[in-house]
């Protein structure tokens, strides 16, 4: 089953050098539980369908249906609503509050749902739990490894049980060792069921991913499925 579904994709811009179109007529599903990358040179149009199918931005054209709703429909409100319920957002500056300590970072998104304290502090410590860092609760980020921090960035994510991990060059601020231990997460989190759709502009990234989507010029231009490169080996490996 699709979770989800782009039509004719567009994006357009009005600038001053004119007319640009963005995104051209891209469609695409991505089934639950898979894992994408999505690769593309800079201006290729990755980051515009990033935007889109992270209801952060809506299409000048085409249809887009994230778990059966209809986004383009909605007002900046329902927007956002349908993002806190549906997406997890990873980023490549971890984009943590540094005053405050790993479990209330996980806990923040539950604050926006409307969870109450007691219901935030167990699923915060279980979030961290599953990305391997529950001793690490009451660690601020300044205490913690590139690594650590993006592992909480994860289980802040994770907190909401999204039906989408949607990531934005997770291990560009990481060197390769621990790069290659936040991939091994995303694919054991993926074999867990997680749907991921991973950006980046980094081939070594995009061969951990079962399926590789590459954006040229504001389409796509190759759609293919792969067998991912196992990358809690490579991780193991960079270790001895």
């Amino acid at each position: 089953m699709a979770l989800i579904e782009a039509r004719d994709l567009r994006r357009a811009y009005e600038l001053d050098a004119g007319h640009v179109v963005s995104l051209d007529a891209v469609s695409l599903d991505i089934e639950k539980g898979d894992f994408v990358a999505v690769m593309g040179p800079s201006g290729s149009g990755k980051s515009t369908f990033m935007n889109l199918i992270g209801c952060l931005d809506k299409p000048t054209g085409g249809h887009y249906r994230l778990a059966a709703t209809s986004v383009e429909s909605l007002d900046a409100d329902g927007l956002a609503r349908l993002r806190n319920r549906e997406i997890g957002f990873v980023f490549q500056q971890f984009n943590l509050l540094p005053r405050i300590d790993a479990l209330s970072n996980v806990e923040l998104p539950m604050i926006y749902a409307g969870f109450d304290r007691r219901t935030r502090r167990e699923r915060a410590l279980h979030a961290l739990g599953r990305v391997g860092l529950a001793e690490r609760a009451h660690h601020r980020p300044m205490q913690l490894s590139g690594g650590q921090q993006q592992r909480v960035a994860i289980a802040r994510a994770l907190v909401n049980s999204p039906s989408l991990l949607l990531a934005d060059e997770p291990t560009g601020a990481l060197d390769s060792r621990t790069a290659n231990e936040i991939m091994a997460l995303f694919q054991e989190l993926n074999r867990e069921g997680v749907t991921i759709v991973l950006v980046t502009h980094d081939a070594e990234v995009g061969r951990h991913a079962r399926r590789l989507v590459r954006f040229r010029d504001g389409s796509v231009i190759e759609d293919q499925r792969q067998t991912p490169v196992d990358a809690r080996a490579l991780a193991r490996e960079a270790a001895e």
